[in-house]
């Protein structure tokens, strides 16, 4: 059974994961309509994640005799100067998010909420995994500057990327 800080706090996340999807659908949203269908395929894909992270969430928290509580979800930007400002946001978004699932983890380990501290740790681990991927597109990108065959190659690129369930998804089915 949940504590009630702990279920206060997941359900936080939830809308946080429910909040990082709609950010990331406004993204590919914005690159589809400038051109960019690779670059808008990989936020549509990262919006996929988010949904897929928020129902880990849900699922966990009505494992556990919890109650999903949904809330509105605050406005988010929609529209980007450049896709590496698109990047530089998404890294800035994913280290907020690592800290929001690492302030989940502490609440867990004072709480002694063993269950959560195992469910959490796929989440450290996808959190790392996040943010090493957005630096390495802003490195990428940076390499690149205006150069229009290397935006169109670096395009294609994220146009190849193709949704996967996260593991604890697919563990259920």
């Amino acid at each position: 059974m949940l504590s009630k800080r702990m279920e206060e706090a997941l359900n936080a996340q939830i809308n946080a994961e429910f909040w990082s999807a709609y950010l990331y659908l406004s993204m590919a949203m914005h690159f589809e309509n400038a051109g960019y269908k690779g670059v808008a395929n990989w936020f549509a894909v990262q919006f996929k994640e988010e949904q897929d992270h928020a129902t880990i969430f849900m699922n966990y928290v009505n494992s556990r005799d919890g109650k999903v509580t949904l809330r509105p979800i605050d406005a988010v930007d929609t529209s980007w100067n450049s896709i590496q400002h698109a990047f530089e946001k998404t890294l800035e978004h994913e280290k907020v998010v690592s800290s929001l699932i690492n302030n989940l983890y502490t609440i867990a380990l004072e709480e002694k909420d063993y269950a959560s501290q195992s469910m959490l740790k796929w989440f450290i681990d996808e959190q790392v995994e996040e943010e090493e991927t957005a630096r390495d597109y802003i490195d990428a990108l940076k390499k690149i500057g205006d150069h229009g065959y290397g935006l169109y190659m670096f395009d294609k690129e994220l146009a190849a990327r193709v949704y996967t369930a996260p593991a604890p998804l697919t563990a259920n089915e």
